[in-house]
């Protein structure tokens, strides 16, 4: 069988080690890849945003299976056009990926629905957007309402702060808004929770703690994500069932009463306030970085799983876990979420040992003559399985120390507050 992946993060790297061990797979294509997956994969460089031409490699290399990683293609409507094709593609549809797409889509279901979700407002111009912020309490949360790879979130304290991410958003910084959302800020802890759909089964795939903030101490700027730790420290029975029977089932129940069924992951970001969970966002794919500190835990066929899915056989498939703690830390190039060098040099990468229950999966890398080389803000993803987090983050400290590349950073406190030291 051949299978195919979308994507060139951590995320694709963690997915396609995850099946490279699988016999039933002959060949791994990813598009692009990174220098990660060029060590177990064929990466192949396409135009991603032509279909035709990404369905034609297809077709042409019988490739049975296409995962899709990121966000953007399956908002552009991707699994609908190779489903149209009569190609198998992991992911869902383009309605459905609007749970993404468009935040205040999400809004206007949670509102419907009454799903627990922070107050918000609707705004479509900058002198709006400015009349209620003199007027609203502070500190608030204001949102691009399409996609801004994780970035487009700004949490004010003061007006200035709140004027400054208005005029950003609308001149454009995320894409064209046509619109941006206001919301109140809710003070609590935040949390991922992971499901799996095949459109007819849900199943739990997982929780975990991000690390939005770059700094220690979750100071600093928004970013991507600089580690995570799994499972959430704040996961338990009572909450689990609330989160799914206020969030998860009303959103599936919501998506099929306006024609349509919601296939693959779904990542439901949630800010639990005593004990209560609330709606952030939503993300229709695998996040990053959790799906790395998720996925080494798995103890089950993940290709059968995507085939379950597909086929809307999942009840017919287990989904196993190791009773592992699991941790990542993400290594950043110098610079970011700003500014960065690109095409830096990682020596010493190919010498670096690790132990059974531990990765270094590659985000953005390419390889040039042989040598491994950062061409994007977050490079490598260092993970660590254990029967604790603390000895897991200090494993993946002395990797990290071993590395010694001098042209990157790292939170050194990510999962400190399931740990105490």
């Amino acid at each position: 069988m051949k299978v195919g992946i979308i994507g060139s993060g951590g995320r694709e790297h963690a997915i396609c080690l995850a099946l490279n061990d699988i016999r039933k797979i002959e060949e791994i294509y990813c598009f692009p890849g990174n220098a990660g997956t060029a060590k177990i994969s064929k990466n192949i460089v396409l135009n991603l945003e032509d279909f035709d031409e990404l369905k034609d490699f297809i077709l042409l290399n019988k490739i049975d299976l296409i995962i899709v990683g990121p966000e953007k293609p399956l908002v552009d409507g991707i699994v609908d056009f190779l489903e149209g094709h009569n190609i198998k593609v992991f992911g869902p549809n383009k309605i459905a990926s609007q749970l993404e797409g468009s935040k205040i889509f999400t809004k206007n279901l949670c509102k419907k629905y009454n799903i627990p979700t922070a107050k918000f407002g609707i705004f479509e111009n900058v002198d709006s957007s400015i009349q209620f912020i003199k007027k609203t309490k502070y500190p608030i949360v204001i949102k691009a309402d399409g996609l801004a790879s994780g970035k487009g979130v700004y949490i004010c304290d003061k007006i200035s702060e709140a004027k400054n991410a208005i005029n950003e958003i609308f001149a454009g910084k995320f894409g064209k808004a046509k619109n941006l959302l206001i919301e109140e800020f809710l003070k609590g802890e935040e949390m991922s929770y992971f499901i799996i759909s095949d459109g007819k089964t849900l199943k739990k795939f997982g929780t975990a703690q991000d690390h939005k903030r770059v700094s220690e101490g979750d100071t600093g700027k928004n970013t991507g994500g600089m580690g995570a730790y799994s499972p959430s420290r704040l996961f338990n029975e009572a909450l689990d069932k609330k989160i799914l029977s206020r969030i998860i089932e009303p959103t599936i129940k919501g998506l099929k009463e306006i024609g349509t069924i919601y296939k693959g992951f779904l990542y439901a970001g949630l800010m639990i306030v005593d004990g209560e969970p609330y709606l952030i966002e939503y993300n229709v794919r695998m996040g990053d970085p959790e799906c790395q500190t998720i996925l080494p835990k798995l103890n089950s066929d993940l290709l059968e799983i995507f085939l379950s899915c597909c086929d809307e056989k999942l009840h017919e498939t287990d989904i196993n876990w190791y009773n592992k703690k699991s941790i990542c830390v993400v290594l950043c190039s110098k610079g970011y979420p700003d500014q960065i060098k690109k095409k830096i040099l990682i020596k010493d990468l190919d010498n670096l040992i690790l132990g059974n229950d531990e990765y270094c999966f590659h985000a953005g890398t390419i390889i040039e003559n042989k040598q491994t080389y950062a061409i994007g803000g977050r490079v490598l993803n260092f993970v660590c399985l254990s029967n604790d987090f603390l000895s897991a983050r200090h494993q993946i400290m002395n990797s990290l120390k071993s590395l010694n590349w001098n042209g990157g950073f790292y939170r050194k406190d990510i999962g400190y507050k399931a740990i105490s030291e």
